[in-house]
């Protein structure tokens, strides 16, 4: 019998300058849905009990993060299709210096991309292997 997790995400806030315009950017790369409003959230739901809480920043800047998803590898292609039918430039490195090219770590494939707010976003088929 496994141990039950000690801590599990399940919701964190994506600063954004436009929520609506940033939370349905991602959803339809990743072929999901943007969710109800919920307060001054609107909200992405991973399918995996993760929420995405997008909060629009209205005052200042938006500081640009890295977030990563695990995404199936039958599901890759598609995502990929429609960075590219967006006219979003996605890149096989974090640093944004391989354009148009995907990676291969881990045996997966991976590929970066800007959000609408210069979030660092990462799809990737395999989950990294840590030491």
């Amino acid at each position: 019998m496994s141990a039950a997790p000690q801590a599990e995400l399940n919701h964190t806030a994506v600063y954004a300058s436009d929520r609506r315009l940033s939370a349905e950017f991602l959803a339809g790369i990743l072929g999901l849905e943007v969710g109800a409003p919920f307060g001054p959230f609107l909200p992405v739901d991973l399918g995996n009990g993760v929420t995405l809480d997008y909060y629009e920043k209205r005052d200042e800047p938006v500081q640009g993060q890295h977030y990563a998803f695990l995404v199936p590898e039958e599901r890759f292609d598609a995502m990929i299709a429609r960075l590219t039918a967006a006219g979003v430039t996605y890149y096989a490195d974090p640093g944004h210096t391989e354009p148009g090219r995907v990676n291969d770590l881990f045996g997966g494939r991976g590929a970066y991309f800007d959000d609408p707010d210069g979030h660092n976003m990462e799809i990737m088929t395999r989950p990294y292997v840590r030491p």
